[in-house]
C-alpha cells in the first residue's frame, strides 16, 4: 500500500497527516511543538504510520510545511503553508474561495481562484494580534482557559471595545475592565471581537468570496467565528479536522508529486 505524509511544523503546534489512495485520509496526529517541533513531528510520524499499519518504505513522498519545516530533514520536500492550507482546505470544502487561517502565532488570508489555486494572500506574522497567542495570553488574565472563552462569549449581551490588538496592551485593556466590573463574557466577546476585526482587516485587501472557510487551531472557537460573522455578514464554514487543513495539504501534495514521478 502506498501512503504519503504531510507535515505542519507549527510554532506551538505539529500536525501529521497520512493519506493513502485518492486523498483517503489514514491516520492523524497533533501534539504540542514544545522546543523541538521536528522531534516531535518525527515521533508523530512514526505514530501515525504504526496506527495506519503502514511501513517506512510504504511512505512514498513526505512534504513538509509550517515554521520548522526547514529543519525536518526527512521531508522530500518544503512546501510554503500557503499553498499547503489552500490545497487542504480545497479538499475539505470543495467550494471554498476564501480560507482564513488562524494559528498559534500568525494569521493569514488565502484567496482562492475558481480552480482552487491560490490569487492572492494576506498575512500577520509580525506579532501575535489575531492569533491562538493572543487568545492564550488574555484569557489567562480572564482566569480562564483557551478552552473555556466560546462558553462565555456565548452568554455575553454586548461586548466591549478592546481597542488594541497588541498583546500586551490588549491584557492591560482586560484587566482595566475586570477592574471596573464588567462582566467577563462581555470581555470575551470584545476579544473575539478584535480578533475578527483584524482579519477582516486583512481580507478586505484579497477580498471575501464565499465559500469562506476556517481553518487552524483557533478555527475550534466558536466565539471568534460568531465575531467573524457578525461583523463580516458572511457565513463562515468550519470543516472537520479544521486544524489539520495544513498538514492535509501538504500530503495531498506529497501524493501528486509521487504520481509526477511514476
Amino acid at each position: 500500500m502506498s501512503a504519503y505524509l504531510g507535515i505542519d511544523i507549527g510554532s506551538r503546534v505539529v500536525k501529521v497527516v497520512l493519506v493513502g489512495a485518492h486523498g483517503r485520509v489514514l491516520a492523524r496526529a497533533v501534539a504540542p511543538a514544545g522546543i523541538d517541533g521536528p522531534a516531535i513531528a518525527a515521533e508523530l510520524t512514526a505514530r501515525v504510520c504504526a496506527e495506519a499499519g503502514v511501513g517506512p518504505r510504504e511512505v512514498g513522498y513526505t512534504v513538509a510545511t509550517g515554521y520548522g519545516r526547514v529543519r525536518f530533514c526527512e521531508a522530500d520536500a518544503e512546501v510554503s503553508e500557503i499553498t499547503c492550507h489552500a490545497r487542504g482546505a480545497r479538499h475539505l470544502v470543495p467550494g471554498a474561495r476564501t480560507v482564513i487561517d488562524i494559528g498559534g502565532q500568525d494569521s493569514k488570508v488565502i484567496a482562492l481562484d475558481e480552480q482552487g489555486r491560490v490569487a492572492d494572500f494576506c498575512m500577520n506574522d509580525r506579532c501575535a494580534a489575531g492569533t491562538g497567542r493572543f487568545l492564550e495570553v488574555t484569557a489567562e488574565a480572564l482566569g480562564l482557559s483557551v478552552e473555556g472563552l466560546a462558553a462565555e462569549h456565548a452568554l455575553a449581551r454586548q461586548p466591549v471595545t478592546i481597542s488594541s490588538t497588541c498583546t500586551v496592551f490588549a491584557e492591560s485593556e482586560v484587566i482595566s475592565h475586570l477592574a471596573r466590573g464588567t462582566p467577563r463574557p462581555e470581555i470575551v466577546a470584545g476579544l473575539h471581537h478584535a480578533i475578527a476585526s483584524r482579519l477582516l482587516g486583512m481580507a478586505g485587501r484579497v477580498g471575501l468570496t464565499p465559500v469562506v472557510v476556517c481553518t487552524g487551531g483557533v478555527a475550534q472557537n466558536a466565539g471568534v467565528i460568531a465575531a467573524l460573522e457578525a461583523i463580516g455578514k458572511v457565513a463562515i464554514t468550519v470543516p472537520p479536522d479544521a486544524q489539520l487543513a495544513g498538514a492535509l495539504g501538504a500530503a495531498l501534495i506529497a501524493a501528486a508529486r509521487a504520481a509526477e514521478r511514476r
